[in-house]
C-alpha cells in the first residue's frame, strides 16, 4: 500500500501516544489530534477538521474510559463513546476514507465460559460498556464494512495511568496488596494493539468487527503477580510485597465488570498478518521500557 494520511484521534491517550511512537506504519503519514484539536463529540468540529486534513484513514483512539465515573456521568460517556464514533462515521461516509474504531471487551456480560467470538451476543453490564456498544452499532449502521471495529481488553502501556503503572506505584508504597482473582481476561499492551491496527490498515479488505489482545489468559491477581515478579527482576521494585487474592464481592466498585472477558482472536489472525505474543512477553517489554524511562 502506498503512503496514506492517517489521523489518530485521542492522541494524548496511552494508545494514541503509542501509535505515534510505532515504527510499523512505514511510509504512512500520522497526524495526531488531541481532544483540544478535534472534539469528536461535535459533528461541526469533526467536519471542519477532517475536511481540512482530508485523511485516507482515521484511527479512533478517543474514548471515555473512566469505567466507574461513567456510572454517574452517563451523558459524557455517551457523547464520546457513542456520538463521537457516529460523527466520524458520518464524515467518512461522504469521503473515500476508512474508519478504524477501537472498542472493548466490556460489550459482553462476562457470563461466558469460552473466549468470546466476534459475533457472539453482546450484553454490557455497565454504562461504559453500553456506551461503547452503542458506538459500535452507530459505526456499523452508518458505514457497514467500510469500517473496522477492533475490540480489545485490559490495555496498558508505559504512558498515562493504567493497571500496570498503578500496581508498580502501590507495590513500591505498601508491604501488602489485595487483588481481585475472580475476573478473568487477557492483558494487552498498546504496542501489540498498534501492530494489529497497522496490519488492518495494510489489509484493505478487512472490515467489520474483530478481536485483539495478547495470547493467554489471566486474572487480575495473576497479572499483578507477574508485574511484581518481572518488575523485581528489572529493579523497578526494591522490596518484597505480599499479594493476596480476593473476590469481586470483597472489592465493590460503582460499575460492574465482566467476570470473564477473554476474546477469541482466531478470525482476526486469519484475516491479517499480525504477530500475537503471550501477554507475559508483552508485559516484560513494557516494563523494560518503563525501566529505561526511570533510569533516564
Amino acid at each position: 500500500m502506498s503512503g496514506k494520511k492517517i489521523v489518530i484521534t485521542g492522541a494524548s491517550g496511552q494508545l494514541g501516544q503509542t501509535l505515534m511512537r510505532a515504527s510499523m506504519f512505514g511510509e504512512h503519514t500520522l497526524i495526531p489530534l488531541t481532544r483540544q484539536q478535534l472534539d469528536i463529540s461535535s459533528q461541526a468540529s469533526v467536519d471542519s477538521v477532517l475536511a481540512s486534513l482530508a485523511p485516507d484513514i482515521i484511527i479512533n483512539a478517543a474514548a471515555y474510559t473512566a469505567v466507574d465515573a461513567a456510572e454517574s456521568d452517563r451523558d459524557a460517556a455517551y457523547a464520546i463513546n457513542e456520538a463521537g464514533p457516529a460523527h466520524l462515521a458520518n464524515w467518512v461516509k461522504n469521503s473515500d476514507a476508512k474508519l478504524v474504531h477501537v472498542s472493548t471487551d466490556f460489550v459482553f456480560d462476562g457470563q461466558g465460559h469460552r473466549p468470546y467470538r466476534n459475533h457472539d451476543k453482546t450484553g454490557p453490564v455497565s454504562v461504559y460498556g453500553s456506551s461503547k456498544l452503542a458506538g459500535e452499532r452507530k459505526v456499523l449502521d452508518i458505514l457497514g464494512h467500510k469500517a473496522s471495529i477492533v475490540r480489545t481488553a485490559w490495555l496498558y502501556s508505559p504512558f498515562n495511568s493504567n493497571f500496570v503503572k498503578t500496581m508498580l506505584r502501590l507495590m513500591s508504597e505498601r508491604d501488602s496488596l489485595s487483588v481481585i482473582d475472580d475476573q478473568v481476561g487477557t492483558p494487552c499492551s498498546t504496542f501489540s494493539l498498534a501492530r494489529c491496527l497497522a496490519a488492518i490498515i495494510e489489509n484493505d479488505s478487512s472490515g467489520g468487527v474483530c478481536h485483539w489482545t495478547d495470547a493467554g489468559v489471566a486474572s487480575w491477581y495473576d497479572f499483578a503477580v507477574a508485574i511484581y515478579s518481572e518488575a523485581l527482576a528489572l529493579g523497578l521494585l526494591e522490596k518484597p510485597i505480599i499479594i493476596t487474592p480476593i473476590t469481586t464481592e470483597q472489592y465493590p466498585t460503582p460499575a460492574r465488570r465482566p467476570a470473564y472477558s477473554v476474546l477469541d482472536k482466531h478470525e482476526t489472525l486469519q484475516q491479517i498478518s499480525a504477530t500475537q505474543r503471550h501477554w507475559r512477553e508483552e508485559l516484560k517489554d513494557v516494563l523494560i521500557a518503563l525501566s529505561g524511562r526511570e533510569q533516564g
